[in-house]
């Protein structure tokens, strides 16, 4: 089932209520599921290898804390989190100042990632380094986490209960 954007985030809370939560696709919904975005985001750093090391390695131990609560949910939005420094840290290496589209994002899609029929500006030349190797880091806790053993069992029994 698809990310359900329609929920009024504000509101729910998916540690009471894990029945509403859509593992969706890649990075859906990682800034609006709550008690887990209040709980990851003040750890999210990407600006640099040093930053990246640290903040992986602590939303890491909140994703295995979140296995051994047996909560899905926090340990999902973890490896989302995981994920996004990635791909946030290889979008500042490749555009410098972080814009990867032209012009806004609609109103429409505004929390939704996408071009939403924008067109990519131009990558930079020369990578910014620092951001290169904060992006491996990531990458190297993302490949962790979306195999670890306990990640992967209770991610089958939510799809069984929950639905995708």
């Amino acid at each position: 089932m698809p990310f359900d954007y329609t929920l009024d985030f504000h509101t729910v809370d998916f540690r009471q209520h894990p029945e509403l939560y859509r593992v969706g696709r890649g990075e859906q919904g990682v800034l609006l599921v709550q008690p887990y975005k209040g709980e990851i985001l003040p750890h999210w750093r990407f600006k640099d290898a040093a930053a990246a090391t640290e903040s992986s390695e602590v939303i890491y131990g909140l994703f295995e804390a979140y296995l051994k609560a047996h909560d899905f949910v926090g340990a999902d939005m973890a490896r989302k989190f995981i994920q996004m420094g990635f791909t946030r840290a290889r979008r500042y290496a490749n555009h410098r100042g972080g814009k990867k589209y032209a012009g806004p994002v609609p109103d429409d899609k505004k929390g939704q990632s996408g071009a939403h029929g924008r067109a990519e500006l131009p990558r930079t030349d020369h990578p910014d380094e620092d951001k290169v190797e904060a992006a491996a880091i990531f990458k190297r806790k993302w490949d962790q986490a979306k195999v670890h053993p306990e990640y992967l069992q209770q991610k089958e029994a939510f799809i069984q209960k929950y639905g995708k």
